[in-house]
């Protein structure tokens, strides 16, 4: 059986972090600043974690 190749828009959007999990950056922060408050474009410079029922499905991409 074939080896699966790799999603290449999955391995540019995620990254593995030590603990096995995937990091991810929060879409919406490059552009129309101006409508969003304070509040939330603080929220979007955070990375992001996947949820874990979703981590076999990413992991299988990568």
């Amino acid at each position: 059986m074939p080896k699966k190749k790799t999603s290449r828009t999955v391995a540019k959007r995620f990254r593995k972090t030590a603990t096995g999990k995937f990091k991810y950056t929060k879409a919406g922060s490059s552009h129309l600043q101006s409508s969003k408050s304070t509040k939330r474009k603080r929220k979007l410079r955070t990375s992001g974690v996947v949820a874990k029922c979703e981590q076999k499905r990413i992991a299988a991409m990568i």
